[in-house]
């Protein structure tokens, strides 16, 4: 009797060790790619604001002479900053306001997240510039 009891304890005990280490692999998971998706998140940001600061640049000398800013130079700007990003997408829109708004997204590959079928995770970035009132 003494054996049997001891088997089950042993059975109890590995079932109970299989399931703390897969948590442990799935909270690991959560912090390392979390933190990707973070990182993929702010480039995505920081690539909408460079591609609305471009879109505005090209426009400052037609607005300083109080001309109306050329939109297609602009948007093409835009669209060109986007482009220089390496695995970047995005969009580039102008407003009846006068405002360009600039939307990107990407997406970088899983570490510990795969395991459970998750493979890429998506950044999102967007930014606005004043092109004209």
């Amino acid at each position: 009797m003494q054996g049997t009891a001891r088997s089950e304890r042993g059975q109890a005990l590995s079932a109970f060790v299989v399931v703390t280490v897969i948590a442990l692999l799935l909270i690991a998971g959560l912090v390392v790619d979390g933190g990707r998706k973070s990182a993929a998140d702010r480039r995505a940001e920081l690539t909408a604001a460079a591609a609305a600061r471009s879109a505005a640049d090209t426009t400052a000398a037609h607005r300083q002479a109080g001309r109306r800013p050329d939109a297609g130079a602009a948007i093409a700007a835009a669209r060109a900053v986007i482009a220089a990003e390496p695995g970047m997408q995005g969009s580039v829109h102008l407003a009846a306001d006068g405002r360009v708004r600039v939307t990107t997204s990407t997406t970088v590959e899983t570490v510990l997240l795969s395991l459970i079928g998750i493979a890429t995770l998506r950044g999102d970035g967007s930014a606005d510039a004043q092109l004209y009132d």
